[in-house]
């Protein structure tokens, strides 16, 4: 009878403890570690296709908040109505899947775990980054081509080519810590996710975080791979030029120059700054607090 009771207070337990709401912050860590591990070891064919899934989520929610958003003239406003929209990327990607390189910045816990070595995680990375950018760019000539840019009397082309401007003239070093700021709070966004058991759950714990991102008008090379290619492409058109010049008083000059050296530009210290915030700011601190404790 003593055993009966013992095992059903133990199925109690095990119960008790499958139907808490949310992972506990070791749990994160851990689960993060093995996570990883399977990252490591997938195909890299699966890794592009993975990859190409991500990068376009996230440039559909790019592509759609900025339709959102660019009628409204207070900025601040602005930047809450396009928040309230961009979450959907992620969203996309962690209930259908995608390999997103700001999100597998935190794959630094598995190398720290001795689980793979840091030539996998570089190899991983890389391959993701240009995967990512090859599913934006397919958001971008979906946009084009379809005529969402003529939309207010070809305003939302004029928006596009100055959030491109802006992005493609950040200086270096503003670029940089705006990378570190955004990827610190992206990744909190993954593992909120990753916290919440329930799609309720993972909805809100992804919806705040890159809310907050997006109005603090942080940079994100993943989607600065659509908005300023978008610029690019946008730019080439007379009539969004035009309105350009007459919404925003942009020269002509500015717009010529709005080119793929300037994304480049952009993106090297943006994706550095990303990095540094997902793995230094987040990952790495995650795996010291918990990593006495993990399983071999």
């Amino acid at each position: 009878m003593r055993a009966v009771n013992e095992w059903n207070g133990y199925e109690k337990y095990i119960q008790k403890e499958d139907e808490k709401a949310m992972r506990t912050p070791f749990d994160i860590a851990e689960g993060y570690v093995e996570e990883g591990a399977k990252k490591a070891s997938q195909k890299t064919m699966k890794t592009i296709v993975l990859g190409m899934m991500a990068g376009m989520f996230i440039a559909f929610g790019a592509c759609t908040s900025s339709v959102g958003a660019h009628l409204v003239q207070n900025a601040g406003l602005a930047k809450v109505v396009a928040g309230c929209i961009f979450p959907v990327g992620l969203m996309m990607i962690v209930f259908i899947g995608g390999e997103l390189f700001t999100g597998d910045c935190l794959m630094i816990m598995g190398c720290m775990r001795k689980k793979y070595n840091v030539l996998k995680l570089i190899e991983k990375l890389i391959v993701v980054f240009f995967s990512n950018l090859l599913g934006a760019l397919i958001i971008v000539l979906l946009a084009y081509f379809c005529g969402q840019w003529e939309l207010s009397a070809n305003a939302l082309g004029a928006y596009t080519i100055k959030v491109a401007l802006g992005k493609a003239n950040l200086p270096f070093v503003k670029a940089l810590c705006s990378g570190i700021l955004c990827n610190f709070i992206v990744c909190v966004a993954v593992l909120m996710g990753y916290a919440a058991k329930d799609v309720v759950g993972k909805v809100w714990g992804i919806f705040f975080p890159i809310l907050a991102f997006v109005v603090g008008g942080f940079e994100h090379c993943v989607a600065n791979m659509y908005y300023i290619p978008a610029g690019i492409f946008a730019a080439r058109n007379e009539a969004y030029r035009q309105a350009a010049t007459e919404m925003y008083g942009i020269s002509e000059q500015a717009m010529a120059n709005l080119d793929v050296a300037h994304m480049v530009s952009n993106l090297i210290p943006v994706t550095l700054g990303n990095i540094i915030g997902g793995m230094v700011l987040v990952a790495l601190p995650l795996y010291y607090l918990h990593h006495e404790n993990m399983k071999k």
